[in-house]
């Protein structure tokens, strides 16, 4: 069949073969859609390092610089509830990965003019744009990984994809340190190298809209994750939408863990500063506290293979001490505050993937939309880094020696709020959080296998009944 008459939209009412999909049917898609986490956390960790280093180049406050988080982060906010949303439920995965790989491409571009001209409002603009591209990759490639393959591992892929995502994150301020902003590089050279790199990653992003538009793709649709549930769960039935009380907890623990994650980040190498260390040692430190939340995603995926360590506790584990090291580190000075905080990015590994793939148990056909806003939470990153800024900003001018410490009490109050959902998946809904958990679907073979088959070789996603047919 030509390329171009290959079908890659599938209506989300469709029950597919995808239904039944095995951890080898499944291990290439989740593998190529990978290939996405490393790149945002890429762009992510870049985003961290620009941040206090714009203060200088830009002459700006911090509360100003900030504006980079909300520009990245707004359009999280915007996007997946709306159009990126809608793309997904209309013309699927794969079209929504090409999406928002275009938008991505588009804004990494737009880095070029807004550095010739040294604006930090074109950077806003240009970093809202890539936040776009990405919250609309984000908007598939978070539920495509907890929903394709079998049920019982959806924490699991999901947490090894965010762990490749944190390899990005860790690898981009190790570069940013060691090749943008080294010191013998002024802060002018500092930022064409930033334009540089953009432009290859927008190269690079071009390269994948091809390579995910020829490669073998299941499409998954609500009516599938709709029939998955009935077949975990004899006559299940989820509800309304409005009735989803675990997406909606799992939603604003998002928006408050994420918000007080970025917050950290974002002024980690300011708080590296004011216990002593150089911006360069501070981005040095960054990499090796993000090189430690890196390995323990992966830890933390390799031990939920474990079937009795269920994720709920390793949610409500994980956030607690986000929380207590946080206070810990505002609390204190020098080196130890510094080893404090980056005991909080270790402890913040597990959280993102861990809430994102529960919110998503049990609910069936609202599936898609429930994916959506989950990573619209993502906008809390637009909300908490401000405020720990204008914190910081104000306790500086009123001549205070540890104001980035103090402002860390501002994420630590975002871990706290965000400990609601551990507790209701813990108490209150641990029932359906196990059974899924539990679940053979997609493990053991179904009484049929030929009716099942999936046609990976020229990615037809085809309904189930025509796969039928064609047996």
């Amino acid at each position: 069949m030509a390329i171009w008459k290959r079908k890659i939209v599938v209506a989300d009412d469709e029950v597919t073969s995808a239904v039944h999909l095995t951890l080898k049917q499944s291990l290439i898609p989740n593998l190529l859609v990978t290939i996405l986490f490393f790149l945002w956390g890429f762009a992510y960790g870049l985003l961290d390092v620009l941040n206090p280093h714009f203060q200088a180049s830009l002459n700006i406050t911090a509360s100003m610089a900030s504006g980079l988080s909300a520009a990245y982060f707004g359009a999280y906010a915007i996007c997946p509830p709306t159009i990126s949303g809608w793309i997904l439920r209309r013309f699927g995965f794969r079209v929504t990965f090409m999406a928002g790989l275009c938008v991505l491409a588009v804004g990494c571009l737009l880095m070029w003019p807004s550095g010739v001209k040294h604006s930090f409002g074109g950077f806003c603009g240009s970093m809202f744009v890539v936040g776009s591209g990405l919250a609309t990759l984000e908007t598939a490639a978070d539920p495509f990984l907890s929903i394709c393959g079998p049920p019982r591992y959806s924490e699991i892929r999901l947490n090894l994809a965010q762990a490749v995502q944190a390899v990005g994150s860790f690898v981009a301020p190790l570069l940013a340190s060691r090749v943008f902003f080294k010191s013998t590089i002024n802060t002018d050279e500092g930022l064409k190298n930033v334009q540089w790199t953009y432009l290859g990653v927008a190269c690079f992003v071009g390269l994948l809209v091809i390579l995910f538009f020829l490669a073998p793709m299941p499409e998954i649709t609500d009516a599938d994750m709709g029939t998955q549930e009935t077949e975990i769960e004899d006559e299940y039935d989820p509800g309304p939408f409005r009735k989803q009380y675990n997406l909606f907890l799992a939603v604003w623990s998002q928006f408050c863990y994420v918000g007080a994650q970025v917050a950290v980040a974002n002024y980690f190498v300011n708080f590296c500063e004011e216990a002593g260390k150089t911006p360069s040692q501070g981005s040095d430190i960054f990499a090796a506290a993000q090189g430690l939340y890196a390995f323990n995603r992966f830890l933390a995926g390799g031990l939920m293979t474990i079937k009795w360590i269920k994720p709920r506790y390793f949610l409500a584990l994980y956030l607690s001490m986000c929380a207590v090291f946080v206070v810990a580190a505002s609390q204190t000075s020098g080196k130890v505050s510094i080893g404090l905080l980056c005991m909080v990015l270790c402890w913040e590994s597990a959280c993102f993937a861990t809430i994102f793939a529960l919110g998503l148990r049990g609910l069936g056909r609202h599936t898609k939309i429930g994916g959506a806003l989950l990573v619209a939470a993502i906008s809390g990153g637009a909300v908490f880094p401000p405020m720990s800024g204008a914190v910081a900003t104000h306790l500086e001018n009123s001549g205070s020696k540890k104001p980035f410490h103090t402002a860390m009490l501002i994420p630590m109050g975002g871990f706290i709020a965000g400990w609601v959902y551990p507790v209701y998946v813990n108490v209150f809904n641990k029932d359906t959080m196990d059974l899924r958990r539990a679940t053979n679907v997609g493990i053991d073979a179904p009484h049929n296998d030929k009716e099942h088959t999936l046609k990976e070789v020229e990615s037809r996603n085809e309904p189930l009944t025509a796969v039928k047919d064609s047996i």
